[in-house]
């Protein structure tokens, strides 16, 4: 697919396993040279040195790079391999730059995907909570969507519920309504109102097709299997 990811979508990450020297070893990371990334010359201010810290167990930080053999059993100087094993992870924001953001890296990424694991739902209170990847950097990760939530809808779309009250769709557990209220979701089927002004009869057809069976509570609950979370705003 392309680059256009948003809020909600689940993703399977990975990344083929390639050989690289371990540089260091403490108990709470090993250190490898990344053999995907180049030094930015023009950085200012930034002065990468060409490696990067992965965490052991005892660090009890989430990383979706991992070595073979493990961190563990790593020692400076030693060849091994690195790389994403199959890991799905659920997009809690999108961040664009432009221009491109200096890291110290080449290339300046254009956007980063804020991710979160398995199990774990976004918390308000946490300060970077999520673990940031570039979606068409240097590292050739390879990004397959498993499911998008609300697919048949665009950011920004107005629709009509089958009770008569009319949302703005922003993010699959993201919704308005136009009514004040604050409570509830939008009850299917669902009517196209506008998208980027008057929608088109396709468009239209399309959402109500979409919408003729099933619920709000279908899309979340098949997004909940997957992701093993919940949505923050449905945290009780």
């Amino acid at each position: 697919m392309s680059h256009d990811y948003r809020p909600g979508d689940v993703l399977l990450l990975e990344c083929q396993f390639t050989e690289t020297t371990v540089t260091g070893v403490t108990r709470y990371h090993v250190s490898v040279r990344w053999p995907w990334l180049e030094v930015d010359p023009q950085a200012e201010n930034f002065r990468w040195n060409g490696q990067r810290a992965l965490p052991t167990p005892a660090a009890r930080e989430w990383e979706i790079f991992r070595t073979e053999p493990a961190e563990t059993a790593l020692k400076p100087g030693d060849t091994c391999l690195v790389g994403i094993p199959a890991t799905v992870v659920h997009v809690q924001a999108v961040h664009r730059f432009d221009p491109p953001l200096v890291t110290g890296m080449l290339p300046r990424p254009a956007s980063y995907l804020e991710v979160l694991q398995q199990g774990e739902t976004h918390d308000p209170s946490l300060e970077d909570q999520g673990y940031t990847i570039d979606p068409a950097g240097g590292e050739p990760i390879r990004i397959e969507l498993v499911f998008r939530p609300y697919a048949f809808l665009e950011l920004g779309d107005e629709v009509a519920d089958r009770d008569g009250r009319a949302w703005r769709f922003d993010a699959a557990w993201d919704w308005h309504p136009f009514d004040g209220e604050q409570s509830g979701t939008p009850a299917w089927p669902l009517k196209l109102i506008t998208r980027q002004g008057e929608p088109t009869p396709k468009e239209a057809e399309e959402v109500a097709q979409a919408t003729a069976v099933g619920s709000h509570l279908d899309e979340l609950e098949r997004w909940s299997a997957l992701t093993h979370a919940r949505p923050a705003a449905y945290q009780q």
